[in-house]
Formats: C-alpha cells, sequence, structure tokens
C-alpha cells in the first residue's frame, strides 16, 4: 500500500473537522466572545500573566502540548500495525483531543486563568477539587518521567544530538531578549534569526564527530543515561523559575514552527518518495505478547498513543500556562482545536514513518536485544541503516530512535540527498527532543503551579502567590525532584505503562469537568455530549488498562514496581471519586430547563496573582 493514501485521508479530515465541528463548538456551544476581557490583560503582571501575539501563542502552545506521545506513542503502536493506530489518531484527535483541549481553555479563561483543580472546585464541590488537584499532581510528574525518558534513550552516547539541543536554550533566550526587550514586537526578524541559529546548530553539530574540528570537546556532551536523568530534571527547575518571556515562550515559539515545517517537508517527502507501507495492517500481536507493549490492542493502544489522539497533559497546559496570554477568546479556536489536529497530523507522520521500515528493521529498533532473538524476524536493512546515520540504531528501544531513522530514510531518498542522511537523522533526534524538552519546561512549570495552589490552600497561604520568590523556588525545587527521580530510577517498560494510563485519566478528569460545564452554559443540554461521549469511551478504556498495569506492576516484585502499582490504586481511586461527583452535579443540571452559568470570579481582585493590573486592557 501506498502511504501517500494515508495521507490524504487524513488532510481531508482535519480540514473539514476545523472548518464546521470546531466552528459549531465555537458558535453553538461556548459562544466565545471577544467583548469578554481575557486574564492576560485583566491580570497583567509581565511576568506569568502576558497578553501574547496569537501566533507567538499558538506555537508555545502547540510546543507545550506536543511532546513525546504525538511521535514516540504511534511509533509503539505499529506494533500492532498501521490500521488501529492510524485509525485512532484521526477520530480520537478530531472527537475527543481537540475538544477537550478546547473547552479546558475556554473554561480556564472564564476562571481568569486558574487551574483545572480550580474549576473543579467551583463548577463541581470542594471534594472533586482536591481530588482533582491530587491526581493532577500524580499524574504530570509521572507524565514528564515519562516524556523525558525518551530523550535520555535518543541522546546518550550521543554528542552532535545532544549539542544542538543544549544550543536551543541560549537561542531561545537570545531571541526571547529581542523580540521582548531589544526590539519588542519583532516578530518576523526573532523568528528568522532563531531559526537560522537552530538550523546552525545542527550543522555545527557534525564538528563533534571524530576526526572532525571540535572532536576535542564531543566528551562535554558525551553523556550516560544517569548523566541526562540530572540534568533534564535542573533543565526543567530553571525552566519553571525564569519568567516565561525569557525561555519559555519564544523556545516553544521558535520550536513550533520548526516542528510544524519540518512535518510538512515530511508530507511533501512522502508525496516525492511515496514509500511502501511494509507493516501490515494488523500483526499477531493484537492480542497480546508483543515485543514493544506486552498486552492487547484493546486498551493499550489507547493509552499508548497519548498526545496524537488525546491526552490530559494538555489540560494542564490550556489551563496553565496558554490561558494566561491569550489576547481574545476567540483565539481559543485556532490555538486549542486547530493546535490539537495539527498534533494529530504529527502523530499521521510519525506512524507513517515508523510502518515504511521493514518489520524486521522496525523491531530490532525497539525491541532489546534478547527479546527481538525470541523473535524470529530477521533484520533487512538494519546494518546499512546504521551505517548511513553513523551510529549504531539497533536495541534503542523507546521509539524515538526508529521515528528518526524513518524519517531520515525518507528524506535521503529525495534525489541525491542518500549521503545526508546522518544529517537528517540528527535534525530528526533534535526535532524529537525539542518537542519533549518544550513540554518538559511547561509542564515543569504547570506542576510549580498546582503544588502552590495545593500548600497554598491547605497548608501555608503565602505558597500561593505566584510572585512570591521563596515559593517559585521550593516549589519549583520539589517538582523537579519528584520526576527527575522516577526518570532516574525507571526505563521504558516501567515509566511508559504508567505514563499512558496516568494521563488519560487526567483526560478523564478533565472531560468530566468539560461536561458539567456544557450542561451549565449550553443552550441544549445535548450539546454535553460532544465531551460525554468521548469521556465514556476513555473512562472505560483506560481504566481497565489501569487495572492490568497494576497486575503488571505488583508481578515484578521490587520497589520500583510496588511504587508504580500503588500510584496507580491511588490514581484511579481519585479519577473514580471525582467522576462519581461529577455524575451527582450532572443529575441536578439534567433538571434545570435555562443555563445556570459558571461559578466564576471575574474581577481584578481575583486575579491569581494579587497585583493591580496595569491600564492596557483593550477596549
Amino acid at each position: 500500500m501506498n502511504s501517500v493514501n494515508l495521507l490524504v485521508i487524513a488532510v481531508c479530515v482535519y480540514v473539514l473537522a476545523y472548518r464546521y465541528y470546531s466552528a459549531f463548538i465555537s458558535a453553538k456551544v461556548l459562544a466565545l466572545n471577544d467583548a469578554n476581557i481575557t486574564p492576560a490583560y485583566r491580570c497583567n503582571d509581565g511576568r506569568e500573566f502576558v497578553p501574547t501575539n496569537k501566533w507567538v501563542l499558538f506555537g508555545h502552545h502547540f510546543a507545550a502540548i506536543a511532546g513525546a506521545g504525538p511521535l514516540v506513542g504511534p511509533v509503539l503502536a505499529a506494533q500492532y500495525g498501521w490500521g488501529p493506530g492510524f485509525m485512532w489518531i484521526l477520530l480520537g484527535s478530531v472527537f475527543a483531543g481537540a475538544v477537550h483541549d478546547f473547552i479546558v481553555l475556554f473554561a480556564a479563561m472564564r476562571h481568569n486563568g486558574q487551574s483545572l483543580a480550580v474549576i473543579a472546585r467551583r463548577e463541581v464541590s470542594p471534594l472533586s477539587g482536591i481530588t482533582t488537584s491530587l491526581a493532577t499532581f500524580f499524574i504530570i510528574i509521572v507524565a514528564l518521567a515519562g516524556l523525558a525518558i525518551v530523550v535520555v534513550n535518543a541522546l546518550f552516547k550521543n554528542p552532535w544530538g545532544l549539542y544542538t539541543l543544549a544550543m536551543t536554550i541560549p537561542i531561545a533566550i537570545f531571541v526571547g531578549l529581542y523580540m521582548f526587550k531589544i526590539r519588542p514586537g519583532a516578530i518576523r526578524s526573532g523568528s528568522i534569526i532563531g531559526f537560522l541559529l537552530v538550523l546552525g546548530a545542527v550543522f555545527t553539530g557534525h564538528w563533534l564527530s571524530p576526526g572532525q574540528p571540535w572532536a576535542g570537546i564531543a566528551s562535554i556532551f558525551d553523556l550516560t543515561k544517569p548523566q541526562l536523568s540530572v540534568a533534564l530534571p535542573l533543565y526543567g527547575f530553571f525552566a519553571a523559575v525564569l519568567p516565561v518571556w525569557l525561555l519559555l515562550a519564544p523556545r516553544d515559539y521558535l520550536s513550533t514552527y520548526m516542528k510544524i515545517g519540518t512535518i510538512f517537508a515530511l508530507a511533501f517527502g512522502i508525496l516525492i518518495v511515496q514509500p511502501t507501507i511494509n507493516m501490515p495492517i494488523t500483526t499477531r500481536f493484537m492480542d497480546g505478547g508483543g515485543p514493544i507493549i506486552p498486552g492487547p490492542w484493546w486498551p493499550y493502544l489507547f493509552i499508548t498513543i497519548a498526545c496524537g489522539a488525546i491526552s490530559g497533559f494538555h489540560a494542564l497546559i490550556s489551563a496553565g500556562t496558554t490561558c494566561k496570554m491569550i489576547e481574545q477568546e476567540s483565539q481559543a479556536r485556532m490555538i486549542a482545536y486547530g493546535g490539537m489536529i495539527t498534533e494529530g497530523f504529527v502523530a499521521v507522520m510519525a506512524i507513517i514513518s515508523a510502518v515504511v521500515l521493514m518489520p524486521g528493521d522496525y523491531f530490532a529498533i525497539n525491541s532489546p536485544a534478547a527479546v527481538f532473538a525470541k523473535l524470529g524476524i530477521p533484520p533487512v536493512e538494519l546494518k546499512e541503516l546504521s551505517r548511513l546515520v553513523e551510529m549504531d540504531v539497533a536495541h534503542r528501544p523507546g521509539g524515538a530512535v526508529s521515528l528518526a531513522v524513518g524519517m531520515a530514510h525518507i528524506f535521503s531518498n529525495i534525489g541525491g540527498m542518500k549521503h545526508l542522511m546522518s544529517y537528517w537523522y540528527q535534525f530528526a533526534i533534535m526535532f524529537e527532543a525539542l518537542f519533549i524538552l518544550t513540554t518538559i519546561d511547561a509542564g515543569t512549570r504547570v506542576a510549580r503551579y498546582i503544588l502552590q495552589d495545593m500548600l497554598g490552600t491547605y497548608l501555608y497561604a503565602p505558597l500561593k502567590q505566584a510572585n512570591w520568590w521563596p515559593g517559585i523556588l521550593f516549589t519549583s525545587a520539589l517538582v523537579s525532584y519528584f520526576w527527575g527521580y522516577l526518570l532516574y530510577s525507571g526505563d521504558v517498560a516501567s515509566i511508559w505503562p504508567l505514563f499512558g494510563v496516568a494521563n488519560q485519566l487526567l483526560a478523564v478528569i478533565a472531560l468530566s469537568i468539560g461536561t458539567t460545564i456544557i450542561l451549565k452554559i449550553a443552550p441544549k443540554k445535548s450539546y454535553a455530549l460532544i465531551t460525554f461521549a468521548p469521556l465514556v469511551f476513555l473512562a472505560v478504556t483506560v481504566l481497565a488498562a489501569g487495572v492490568m498495569n497494576i497486575e503488571m506492576f505488583f508481578k515484578r516484585g521490587d520497589a520500583l514496581g510496588t511504587t508504580n502499582g500503588s500510584i496507580s490504586i491511588a490514581l484511579i481511586i481519585l479519577v473514580i471519586v471525582t467522576l462519581a461527583d461529577s455524575i451527582r452535579v450532572w443529575l441536578k443540571l439534567l433538571k434545570t430547563d435555562k443555563p445556570v452559568g459558571m461559578n466564576t470570579e471575574i474581577s481584578f481582585q481575583s486575579c491569581p496573582v494579587n497585583s493591580n493590573p496595569p491600564p492596557n486592557i483593550p477596549s
């Protein structure tokens, strides 16, 4: 089968969904109104609440939500064949993921940029507020460790890749200073400068290779897995502390348009090369026993493909940073719904890049050596692929390496580019790592917001102040330590299943809160089906996967298995309590004839930063 067929189907589905379904939600269900002043202006403090150009904000939002999920998840799920993953990516992103992101961003804007837990406390009950706070914090810690493990597996003992990724940090700081301080509003020139500098980092990274001019300093970037597992949480700490305009926004902005540009270049490459899909539509591992994902396709496919179809982590971004920066309500459609279907397209490109590899090569890259030896599937082009990318790509599980090899394989087959495959490979590794690192920096920051809110509400009030430096430093350090510990002590086999279930359980919570909000504000109760239908499917699927995970974790018989199993039990209990509390509220709301409205606090005094807003509110 020609991969172009999948590409054309995906483009048609996403264009129609954005044109009609998102417009219906925007106009009929949520009734977005630009006359409403957004928190970015009402609570502007120049640090967390900052009115941001819609294209820059789209860049930040997309970069923050598009972590490892849309890249690695579809690659790992290709174990089951191309069919199940492709269908779930299309249907899930249009009817579940994009709706989830849109409704949460809308709710957070109307609640003065508050977190998902605060929204739950106001719209459902104090009990749901507590359970959502606890579940969200656990989930984001697990999610950050799950995303970071992919970076570790892709960049250990890879000086070229690590150097390129590390250089994006000072480049982003320079671009942030340029666009916000040196030449405020200079989006175009700042973008061009940043783009050229990042490309320069990819090119000069080759100079670290043996025999090249910088080979003498290559050892600085030749880190082991434990060293990377310490370096990444340290980066997360600083990203959570620095102002959003200095590192977070410009880095995410630059990353996004490089990501989107790369994805469209990959789509163009697929159109030119027209690679054949070598993986069958389904494989013998549909019922379980696979070398990458041990369980059956249901429910494990739906927790493995996370951000590409639906991801609870997105709720933390929509109700974390994006809601504090958006200038107009109408922009939520482009940023939230548009951002999610763009991510769905990324996931489609990822699964195509995986399934054009020969099955033997795909499994050889993604399986440990001992596991692969038992499959009886011989590799075909593995040695040649390793030679072309100038490193041994065998037995590097996690999905990132096989995706990079697949992308490089497609790009290098465009007229006369075969000799550039090593550059394409490292570019693809940098491309993937950028996706993940931008999620890590935003995620650590959002986790800091959540921890400050919990500790400030229930233990020590000053910690809740977003501009109190001791609280900022303490909570940022605590968050970085928690997910860093999981990263340092775990691996893909232990972290990714826990991440998948935890991430989708948060989506269940967000969809249940979204259903409550629609029942409160929509002119027709039936409109609540847009969140309730995906909620029912996801709840049944993810709870089933969670129960299977608990059994798998406790069978390990070690401390890590006990920890992961205990976390899984706690998360499932918290989600069930939240669902039961939401159902209680739904039954009451279904008895009302007219919209009752949300329990929002829209005033300057309700701003979380406790500051006086400057006089730059648009008329």
